[in-house]
């Protein structure tokens, strides 16, 4: 019998803007109800950013997740994942701040510079609420998202050994698996390791099944029996990438970080919505879903009894 998939959420992410939908958690009340409306359907584990409460920004102040994550961990057991990747554009000591002032069991970790183009969704809207949003989007066209070989080793010892933080290692193209194979060489990360496979990013792998086959056949080649592997595909390419991970094995991820949609034209009104398409996806091909408890397990993280909030 497979493994229990686990779900993560990432109820809102960094990428797109308020414009893009209604239903787009920004306070921390809301980023909160909908991660707890996540973990009630079914998610293990929520990966959270934080945004400006009054214009919809990604924000990396630690006094912002403080407010929405004492909430969740009240409300809830899911597993909460820190950003590590915050804001494009954000520098790495302020990508840190949250993670490091709330010493989470989990956080996630890129490993791999790469260009990260989200521009195109310039051409999708041209009423914008926040005057901030076209120019976040158009600035992607000459940006690289930077995660050199000395950020990874920073971002390791300050979380990893000095929090005893476990990670999400978000892989966005074949050369972020040798990254990671290159930390693990070093010593400075021991296993279980949880690999987030990326598709469809402009600047990253694309969302084709056979980029998808071809990184879970190298990762099993590079990583063994030591890791656990989950698959997150942007846009519209969200819930089919999801079910062929479960179909292989794998673990998945959904939420408004990721796609603001729940079919073809319409949007979601909440990450709930997803979690529950899903899983009931999963169910259907026979797997059952992950309890949080089962996640903290298999991937060997500290317990919510370790963090700082």
């Amino acid at each position: 019998m497979s493994k229990p998939v686990i779900i993560t959420c990432a109820p809102t992410g960094g990428i797109h803007t308020p414009t893009m939908s209604p239903h787009l958690p920004v306070t921390p009340d809301e980023i909160a109800a909908a991660s707890v409306e996540a973990a009630e359907a079914g998610a293990a584990i929520i990966h959270l950013h934080a945004r400006d409460p009054e214009t919809g920004r990604p924000d990396p102040r630690p006094e912002l997740f403080l407010d929405f994550m004492p909430k969740i961990k009240e409300a809830c057991d899911a597993v909460l994942n820190v950003s590590t990747g915050g804001g494009l554009g954000m520098t790495r000591e302020e990508r840190l701040r949250a993670a490091v002032a709330t010493s989470p069991e989990m956080a996630s970790l890129n490993v791999g510079s790469l260009n990260f183009g989200i521009f195109p969704m310039l051409r999708k809207h041209s009423d914008w609420k926040h005057d901030w949003e076209p120019a976040f989007l158009e600035m992607t066209r000459d940006f690289v998202f930077k995660n050199t070989f000395a950020d990874l080793e920073y971002v390791v010892k300050e979380l990893g050994h000095g929090h005893g933080t476990r990670f999400e290692f978000e892989c966005y193209d074949l050369g972020h698996l040798y990254n990671l194979a290159w930390l693990i060489d070093q010593g400075w990360i021991e296993p279980p390791f949880f690999v987030q496979m990326v598709f469809g990013v402009l600047g990253g792998v694309g969302a084709d099944l056979d980029n998808l086959q071809h990184m879970h056949t190298v990762a099993g080649r590079l990583f063994g029996d030591d890791y656990e592997w989950s698959v997150l595909a942007a846009g519209r390419h969200q819930m089919p990438f999801a079910t062929q991970a479960a179909m292989l094995g794998g673990n998945l991820r959904v939420g408004m970080e990721d796609s603001l949609f729940i079919g073809p034209g319409e949007l979601t009104t909440s990450n709930a919505d997803q979690v529950r398409k899903i899983r009931g996806v999963v169910e259907a091909l026979g797997h059952e879903v992950a309890t949080p408890a089962q996640a903290r397990e298999r991937l060997g993280l500290k317990g919510a009894d370790h963090v700082t909030f």
